[in-house]
């Protein structure tokens, strides 16, 4: 159970990560979804360094699981691990409340791409891996 969950959550941060790249070299299928707007204008225009900065830290995310799970090591120091499990989980429970207005389960902004697609999938799954880290953490001290 351990090993499956570590790959499930190690795989969709890798998975995340590529497609951060995929934005950083030009690709475009899915960018206008994954960012706010107002409905006629978005919020934020992504530059590449941040988008890059994102795909290395989802990179770093999905190794830290995969070595969190005992699936691989040689990255992080074991004495790290709780606390680091405690800060991801932390990162993706909180973005999946959000910020109340744009983002997450209370956003007020409703009506968009990005609104309809955050409701559907990007909070859900932001609360799952959150969970999940949690759970895979717990189960490897136990």
């Amino acid at each position: 159970m351990l090993e499956l969950l570590t790959w499930a959550v190690g795989g969709i941060l890798w998975v995340l990560s590529g497609m951060h790249l995929y934005w950083v070299f030009g690709g475009q299928k899915g960018a206008k979804a994954a960012i706010p707007s107002t409905g006629t204008a978005l919020l934020f225009e992504p530059s590449k360094i941040g988008t890059s900065i994102v795909a290395i830290l989802l990179a770093l995310a999905a190794w830290f699981v995969l070595e969190l799970g005992g699936v691989t090591q040689f990255l992080f120091f074991s004495s790290f691990h709780s606390y680091g499990a405690g800060l991801l989980s932390c990162i993706f429970i909180l973005r999946s409340i959000g910020d109340f207005k744009w983002v997450g389960f209370f956003k007020r902004k409703k009506g968009t791409v990005f609104a309809k697609w955050d409701t559907v999938l990007y909070s859900p799954l932001c609360f799952l891996l959150g969970t999940a880290t949690l759970i895979i953490m717990f189960l490897r001290t136990a």
